[in-house]
């Protein structure tokens, strides 16, 4: 009778630029978070360093500047980053690391590979991601992306609504990513209801959609 798979313990390293890393040993992505997190709370620090040497793969979070960023050391090598607006992203974004390395991550959010790019405004950086997408497949993916993250059908299953109960003030790139992606798509937007918070996006359900986000369900 064959054994049941087991994959072996993986290492990762934890680093504040102190000196002092962490070195740990862990069975599962579940137990690296849970290591992770508390190195992360009982630390305070400009960076916070997580990497799988074997794999050549790092993540650094940076909560002081609001960026996060994953390094890929394999050629070709790449370097990528993610602006950062709710202070709830970054223990997530460790989570999906150890789950996925590098590639975990594609779905997070929008990733520039030039920093200087996050300093633009919001409303920039997510035009400026939107014209990356210049197919239909390519842009129908990325909405789902965007709606999987905090998105919702209303009651009535004739709308999608984006940023379910978020401010305006929130999302603001992603939303304005949005916004172009749906008009290069030429989905519907419709307005939202009087009781609906400032930041949400309607849109007339679509059957291009309706597939799309069947699939991040």
């Amino acid at each position: 009778m064959a054994r049941p798979y087991k994959p072996g313990p993986k290492q990762f390293v934890f680093a504040v630029g102190d000196g002092n890393d962490q070195r740990v040993s862990v069975g599962d992505a579940q137990e690296a978070y849970v290591a992770f997190s508390a190195f992360f709370r009982e630390r305070e620090s400009d960076a916070y360093t997580i990497s799988d040497e074997p794999a050549g793969q790092s993540l650094v979070l940076m909560p002081g500047q609001g960026v996060i960023t994953r390094i890929k050391d394999t050629a070709p090598r790449r370097s990528e980053h993610l602006q950062v607006d709710r202070g709830n992203r970054y223990l997530p974004s460790a989570m999906l690391f150890f789950e996925n390395g590098f590639s975990g991550l594609d779905r997070f959010g929008q990733w520039f590979s030039d920093p200087a790019a996050l300093d633009a405004s919001p409303e920039t950086r997510g035009a400026a991601r939107a014209a990356t997408f210049t197919t239909e497949a390519a842009a129908v993916e990325e909405v789902a992306r965007i709606w999987a993250d905090s998105g919702c059908v209303d009651p009535t299953d004739q709308y999608y609504v984006f940023f379910d109960s978020h401010g305006p003030d929130d999302d603001r790139a992603e939303r304005a990513e949005l916004l172009a992606l749906i008009e290069f798509l030429g989905v519907e937007r419709v307005d939202a209801p009087a009781e609906a918070a400032g930041g949400e996006v309607w849109v007339r359900v679509d059957a291009r959609l309706d597939a799309e986000f069947a699939r991040w369900s």
